[in-house]
């Protein structure tokens, strides 16, 4: 089970992580900004943030999910429950 604490690191660090990939300052992101509209993300932007969550996390996200990994709140839904399934 997650706890909060843990759940707040990992939303901490996939922050981090997207916002390397996009090149973009922590700041600049909140949980609803969207990466393509906001940050000019691009298709390859999203699968190196779906292979980068799977390497760091030890999961596998099937490409479907790419339509959902639009903003950060929704890219720490599907990380968390990936996790719980884990």
């Amino acid at each position: 089970m997650t706890t909060a604490a843990t759940s707040a690191e990992r939303r901490t660090e996939i922050k981090g992580i997207i916002c390397d990939i996009l090149e973009i300052e922590p700041s600049d992101m909140t949980g609803t900004s969207r990466f393509k509209e906001d940050h000019e993300a691009d298709s390859m932007g999203a699968i190196e943030i779906l292979s980068t969550l799977e390497r760091t996390y030890g999961i596998d996200l099937d490409q479907s999910v790419l339509p959902r990994l639009v903003h950060l709140d929704a890219v720490v839904d599907v990380v968390d429950q990936a996790v719980a399934a884990k």
